[in-house]
C-alpha cells in the first residue's frame, strides 16, 4: 500500500513535501481551494524543484476554477519541472465552490473539461467552448521544449455517487475518496469496485486513494486533546459545515448525521443561522475549512465527533484500520498534514512502516 500526504496549499508547502519524500511517502496532494489556500500550481512548482522522487498531484482540481487550456499548460509546465511525477486529480467541486456559495458543477462539464485537457496534452487540435463559442485550440509550439507533453500524467477522479463512479470506470481512472471511518470507506470502495468490474476491468487494477485527517493518539490521550483538535478537528468541523450547507442552502450533504453527534450538529446549524451577512452565510461557515477549528465552533467539535469522523486512534488501532482498508482494495492512504502540525508526519511515517 502506498502512503501520501495532503496539504492545505501554502507557498512553502514544499518543506513538508520534502520531508515526506525523505520519510518514504509516495505522493503529495495539493488542495485547489482558492478562497482558503494558496495556488496549487505555484506551490507544486516549488515542491517540484525541492524533490526528486515523490509524486505531486492536485487533490483535487475543480474545473470551474480555471479554463482547460490554462490547466493543460500548467500541468505540462510542472511535467517539465518534475518529468513523470505529476498527477491530475479532479472533482466536480466541494470546498472550493462551497466557499463561494456554489454547488458542484455537473458531471458532464467535468467530462468535457478532462477531454480537452488531455487532448491538448496529446498535442492534438481540439475544439473547446470558450466564452460561449466553439474554438479550435492546440499547443502551438511544444517543440521548443518550454513544456513537457511526453511523460504521462495519470488521471484521478474524486467520485461519490453512482454516476460519478461509473464515470471513473469508463475512463479507467484512479479513484479518490475522502474518508472518515472504516465502515463507510469500505462500503464506498465496494460500490466503486462493482462499477469498475461492470465496465470490464479487473478488480485488482483499480487504483483507489483514501484521503483522511486524523491524529495518532498517545496511550490515554483523549480524542479532543489539543493535538487531536489541531490535527483531526478540521475534519470533524467539515461534518458540521456540510450539515449547515444542507440546512441553510439546500446543498447536498454526503455525511449523514450519526446519532451520537446529532446534538452537536443541531447546535452548530442554529449557530450558522446567525452568520453574517445573511445573503452569504457560507463565508463564515467555510472559514478555516480543513485548516483549523474556529473559536465559535469549538464547542461543537466534540470528542465523539472527532472519533466518528476522522482517523484518530492509538497507533495499533490505526494500523489495524488502515490494514483492513488495504485488504479491502485501497491502494493508497493519504493523510492531511495540517498547518502548524507538521511534526505529525513523523507519527504517520512510523505508522506507515507498521501497516
Amino acid at each position: 500500500m502506498q502512503f501520501g500526504i495532503a496539504v492545505a496549499t501554502s507557498a512553502d508547502s514544499w518543506k513538508v513535501v520534502q520531508r515526506a519524500e525523505e520519510l518514504g511517502f509516495t505522493h503529495a496532494w495539493f488542495y485547489d481551494t482558492q478562497m482558503l489556500c494558496a495556488d496549487c500550481f505555484v506551490a507544486m512548482g516549488a515542491a517540484a524543484m525541492k524533490t526528486s522522487r515523490i509524486r505531486l498531484g492536485t487533490g483535487v482540481l475543480v474545473p470551474s476554477n480555471r479554463i482547460a487550456p490554462v490547466t493543460a499548460s500548467a500541468f505540462a509546465t510542472l511535467n517539465k519541472l518534475a518529468p513523470g511525477r505529476i498527477d491530475f486529480g479532479v472533482g466536480t467541486g466541494f470546498t472550493a465552490r462551497r466557499a463561494m456559495g456554489l454547488d458542484a458543477i455537473k458531471l458532464a462539464e467535468m467530462e468535457e473539461y478532462i477531454r480537452v485537457v488531455y487532448a491538448l496534452l496529446r498535442e492534438e487540435t481540439v475544439e473547446a467552448e470558450l466564452e460561449g463559442q466553439r474554438r479550435k485550440i492546440r499547443f502551438l509550439n511544444p517543440e521548443l521544449g518550454l513544456i513537457n507533453t511526453r511523460d504521462p500524467i495519470p488521471l484521478h477522479v474524486s467520485a461519490y455517487g453512482p454516476r460519478a463512479r461509473t464515470f471513473v470506470a469508463k475512463l479507467a481512472a484512479g479513484w479518490v475518496n475522502f474518508v472518515g471511518d472504516l465502515q463507510s470507506a469500505c462500503a464506498g470502495l465496494a460500490d466503486m469496485q462493482d462499477s469498475w468490474v461492470a465496465a470490464g476491468h479487473a478488480r485488482s487494477d483499480l487504483g483507489a486513494t483514501a484521503f483522511a485527517l486524523g491524529c495518532v493518539l498517545q496511550p490515554g490521550e483523549p480524542y479532543d486533546s489539543p493535538r487531536a483538535l489541531a490535527q483531526a478537528g478540521p475534519r470533524a468541523a467539515l461534518y458540521l459545515h456540510r450539515a449547515a450547507d444542507e440546512a441553510l442552502a439546500g446543498l447536498r450533504n454526503f455525511s449523514p448525521t450519526d446519532v451520537s453527534v446529532a446534538e452537536s450538529v443541531r447546535g452548530y446549524i442554529e449557530l450558522a443561522r446567525s452568520f453574517l451577512p445573511e445573503d452569504a452565510r457560507y463565508l463564515t461557515n467555510h472559514r478555516g475549512h480543513l485548516l483549523f477549528v474556529r473559536p465559535e465552533e469549538r464547542r461543537f467539535v466534540t470528542a465523539d465527533l472527532i472519533r466518528t469522523s476522522s482517523f484518530t486512534a492509538t497507533e495499533q488501532d490505526l494500523v489495524e484500520r488502515i490494514g483492513a482498508m488495504r485488504d479491502a482494495g485501497y491502494t493508497q492512504f493519504t493523510i492531511q498534514i495540517t498547518r502548524g502540525q507538521e511534526a505529525a508526519i513523523e507519527d504517520w511515517a512510523r505508522l506507515k512502516k507498521a501497516v
